[in-house]
């Protein structure tokens, strides 16, 4: 599928409604084959109800993992996200709420202890955006929320979830190719992003003693409910990169798989750039 194909649309709300997209994200590849890398994990994922999170989820359960998804307000999304895993044979619970509020991140990891009695794997997804074409048009509301959801949240749940992770557990946070290129059009969303960069490698160093790695991914132009929630123009939407497309979900995901894998015991504070060509630094 090429950019040009996507059909006009907008949806107006974040983080979006993967439902009403057309064409629909491909989130799994028919020819995906699991091989049981994470067989008896317990992962939880943030921003998991739509887009890469759901991928996320799917892989993961195909993989063998139980997983926790923490959503903001799309429950039918969220509730399709738990019937795929249920499908490929994983359990899922859902935790609803803003993980802006790091009270009700305390309570998805008091649910996900509670239910399955260990955390192996973090994937803070979660992530909001307000384009604007100036550093004036920037308000302060926007600015506040773009921070909270998408670097203060991944803090508050790897401070929470951490007393529960043992030596070869993961975090594993999504920054953006943003972070490297620089937007002018997301410049607040692309400052969260280097921020989760940062973040990344800082903890990384400060967990390597314990044995928990600490990685990160970040997407280049991914087909998820976030574009036509916050672009009014869809149609050319990643024709720009060296592949002349924009990615899918499935396309990302078993970076994720990957991460969270025995596969990368020797990994540790680095970034895998899932971007359709760009070439950029870190």
């Amino acid at each position: 599928m090429t950019s040009a194909q996507f059909p006009d649309q907008s949806q107006k709300k974040q983080p979006g409604e993967e439902k009403r997209m057309r064409p629909q994200p491909e989130t799994m590849r028919t020819e995906y084959i699991p091989s049981g890398k994470l067989r008896g994990k317990v992962a939880i994922i943030t921003g998991g109800d739509s887009g890469i999170g759901r991928s996320i989820a799917m892989h993961y359960a195909a993989e063998g993992a139980s997983v926790a998804i923490v959503y903001y307000n799309e429950d039918e999304d969220a509730e399709e996200t738990s019937t795929l895993v249920e499908s490929l044979g994983g359990v899922c619970i859902l935790l609803r709420g803003d993980v802006k509020d790091k009270s009700f991140c305390k309570k998805c990891i008091q649910e996900v202890i509670a239910k399955f009695g260990k955390i192996n794997i973090l994937v803070n997804n979660a992530a909001v955006q307000f384009p604007e074409d100036t550093l004036q048009d920037v308000s302060q509301d926007h600015m506040v929320e773009t921070f909270q959801t998408n670097i203060f949240s991944f803090i508050y749940m790897t401070q929470l979830a951490l007393p529960h992770m043992h030596k070869g557990d993961r975090v594993i946070n999504t920054t953006s190719v943003t972070a490297y290129r620089g937007s002018d059009h997301l410049i607040d969303y692309a400052s969260t992003k280097g921020a989760i960069v940062s973040f990344t490698r800082s903890l990384a160093k400060n967990l390597a003693p314990s044995g928990i790695l600490v990685n990160g991914v970040a997407p280049g132009p991914i087909w998820t409910p976030l574009i036509p929630a916050t672009f009014d123009d869809v149609s050319e939407f990643g024709s720009d990169t060296p592949l002349g497309r924009a990615g899918q979900p499935s396309e990302v995901a078993p970076a994720y798989v990957f991460l969270a894998s025995e596969d990368s015991t020797y990994i540790t504070g680095q970034i895998i750039h899932v971007n359709g060509g760009e070439v950029v630094g870190g």
